[in-house]
This record gives structure tokens, C-alpha cells and sequence, in this order.
């Protein structure tokens, strides 16, 4: 193979021994240039440094600069799902923070894929990152052990890790559901299914679906003699990566939105209450909600909201277009305290574990208010 031309190859880039040769003075002086330490430089070689560095173009090797001091300003970031409008939203107060306080991010997406998230967990003790922010699927504490109990910090962002001790920063999953959950009882819906994805290793998951069957189970009590039809709650699991468990879930929902002799729809169907004439439907989450609202759609056509009320935690953008009832999550703020905590913790703060929950917002749409036009 013959050798690249010498006029093809790119050019070499300038290092720190060129700027000191054009500038007339040692390798010391550039770094203590390049470091800001120019109290001690005089005028003249500053300006003789600065002049050097333009003629060369000189960039320095930051991350070189960075390990040589034990600083690199670099900080990790592990996500189970980008796809997630969720996780994109959280990411904008993640980089807003990092550019006010001066650090990178390096992002590593998971794909939802538990041995990804390890490789990536392995990867980033690697490049010797200052800290760890994670969002993660089924991460474990023993891959968590060498960022979260070890020497490197690190902020769970939504969801716990059992065994790790760390700052949590996110939404309050409990009493957004619950929130969510009264909202659909004092509007008079009778039958109210909870849509989740698979939430035993999912710490957020899991809160939302207890705060449910509490609330719920609170409600029942609280109305255990009133002459009103009962009210029933339904779990409902949606394994969106499972496409013959999800089609299974669909047709169990269906059938509860279609049969009018089951349990609950004798209520429904009695009442004067609009809204208790539809079935209510809770989703966990955005994607659940998109499957869902897809769905739904495909089955009972454009009107398909005469049949179902539809409530999401999360507030995608469509959901404002087809007038879904939401719970916004505080997700810029997320981020930005996420990274603010991690600040903290990489500059030297001691203090207990955090947990900076957040509150969500109801928007209340037309799918939840009354039968819709469709």
C-alpha cells in the first residue's frame, strides 16, 4: 500500500513546546498562561504568549490539561431512553447547568438495555469523569458502586437504586399520581384502569402504581356508604417491548371499554354523568399514553375519546393537540438541579443523602372534562 502524499496529510497540529519556541520563552510560562495565573507574567510576555497562540492557532488538549491537575470538568450522564420526550426535556436543564458552571457532559444513551447501562457505568470511570448523572433502567448497586460509593459522585435522576445511597432529584411520582388520580374521582369517572410499563425494578414506576391503589383504596373507604354505584381501579401492565404482551393488555383494555355487562359498566351506563359513562384511562408515562392514544384511535376512529378519558403523566406536545389531560413535569428544573447537586458534591459538600422531589402541574384538558366532540 503506498503512502499518503505528504501535500494529503492533515496538517500537525501546534503543542505547547511550538507556542514557547514562537514566544521566545519556556513550556512553565505558556501553562501558567493557559492557566490564568497572570499576575505572574509581565505585560510584554503575556502579549508575546497571546501573539504566539494566534499565529499557531494553538488548541490546548483540555482533557490533558484536566487529567495533569486532576480536573477535567467532564461529567457523565447515563440514559435509559433518548427516544423519551422526557428524557430530551431533562437533557435542556442538564446542558443549561453544565455551561453555567463550567462543566461537559457526556452523554451515554442505554437503549433501555441493562447490560448496556454497566458498559457504560465501566466506560465512564475510564475517562475519569468528575461525576455521574443517572437515569437508568435496571442499573444495579453494584455497578452504581465504583461512581456512587466509590470516588466519584453521583445524582439519581427519577428513580432510586436499591442498596445506593445518593441524592435523588425528580418528580414527587406519589403525589403526582395521586393528583392525577383525585382529579378522575371528582370529575365522576366510576371505572379508572392505571396503564404502566413493567414497574417492579423501577423505583418511579412503582411509586405512581402504589399512589394509585392508595388513593383508590382511600377513596372506597371514605364513600363505603354512599348510594352512588362503586368505584373500581384497575393495574393494568404494558410491556411496550413486549408486542404480543402488549397486544394482550390492549384486548384486556378493550373488552372493559366495549362490555357492557361487566363489572363497573352497569354503573356507567346508569349514570347521568357523563364522565362516568367513559372508561378513565391513567397512563404512567408519555409512551404508554402514545400507545395508547394510537390505539384507541385506530379501534373507535376519530371519536374515539366518546369512549375513553385519557390522563397521562408527562405533556407531550400532542397531547395539547388532541386535548389530553396531563401532569407537567418540572423537567428543565430536573436537569438543572441534577447537575447543581452533582456541582456540589464534586466541589467537596458533606451532607446526608438528598431527595429534591418536585411537584407536578395538572393541565386539565377537554378528555377529562365532559364528552368530548371527538
Amino acid at each position: 500500500m503506498s503512502a499518503t502524499p505528504t501535500s494529503q496529510r492533515a496538517p500537525r497540529r501546534a503543542t505547547i513546546t511550538d507556542v514557547a519556541r514562537e514566544a521566545g520563552t519556556g513550556k512553565t510560562s505558556i501553562s501558567r498562561y493557559l492557566n490564568g495565573e497572570m499576575s505572574v507574567l509581565s505585560p510584554e510576555l503575556r502579549a508575546r504568549i497571546e501573539a504566539a497562540i494566534e499565529r499557531l492557532d494553538y488548541q490546548p488538549n483540555q482533557m490533558a490539561r484536566g487529567l495533569k491537575r486532576g480536573r477535567n470538568r467532564l461529567i457523565g450522564m447515563l440514559l435509559a431512553d433518548l427516544t423519551n420526550p422526557y428524557t430530551v426535556e431533562v437533557l435542556q436543564g442538564v446542558e443549561a447547568a453544565c455551561h453555567a458552571l463550567g462543566l461537559m457532559p457526556l452523554i451515554c444513551h442505554a437503549a433501555n438495555e441493562v447490560e448496556m447501562e454497566r458498559r457504560y457505568l465501566q466506560l465512564l470511570t475510564t475517562y475519569r469523569v468528575e461525576g455521574v448523572i443517572v437515569n437508568a433502567l435496571g442499573v444495579r448497586e453494584e455497578s452504581l458502586r465504583p461512581v456512587g460509593g466509590g470516588s466519584i459522585p453521583a445524582v439519581l435522576v427519577d428513580r432510586s437504586v436499591e442498596g445506593l445511597v445518593a441524592d435523588i432529584v425528580g418528580l414527587d411520582n406519589r403525589a403526582a399520581a395521586e393528583l392525577g388520580t383525585r382529579h378522575l374521582l371528582d370529575g365522576g369517572f366510576r371505572d379508572i384502569w392505571f396503564v404502566v410499563q413493567p414497574f417492579e425494578q423501577v423505583s418511579s414506576r412503582r411509586l405512581r402504581e402504589a399512589a394509585f391503589r392508595d388513593t383508590m383504596r382511600a377513596h372506597a373507604g371514605a364513600h363505603a356508604d354512599a348510594h352512588a354505584g362503586a368505584v373500581q381501579g384497575h393495574t393494568l401492565v404494558l410491556n411496550l417491548a413486549d408486542a404480543v404482551q402488549t397486544e394482550h393488555s390492549l384486548a384486556e383494555l378493550d373488552r372493559a371499554v366495549d362490555a357492557p355487562g361487566e363489572p363497573g359498566a352497569a354503573n356507567r351506563l346508569a349514570s347521568t354523568n357523563g364522565n362516568a359513562a367513559r372508561v378513565a384511562v391513567f397512563a404512567a408515562n408519555a409512551p404508554v399514553a402514545l400507545r395508547l392514544a394510537l390505539h384507541f384511535k385506530a379501534r373507535y376512529g376519530a371519536a374515539w375519546q366518546t369512549r375513553v378519558a385519557l390522563l397521562s403523566i408527562d405533556d407531550p406536545e400532542w397531547a395539547e393537540l388532541t386535548g389530553i389531560t396531563t401532569i407537567r413535569q418540572p423537567t428543565y428544573d430536573i436537569g438543572y438541579r441534577a447537575v447543581e447537586f452533582l456541582h456540589e458534591r464534586i466541589e467537596g459538600v458533606q451532607t446526608t443523602a438528598r431527595d429534591c422531589l418536585l411537584p407536578g402541574e395538572l393541565i386539565v384538558r377537554a378528555s377529562t372534562g365532559g364528552r368530548p366532540n371527538g
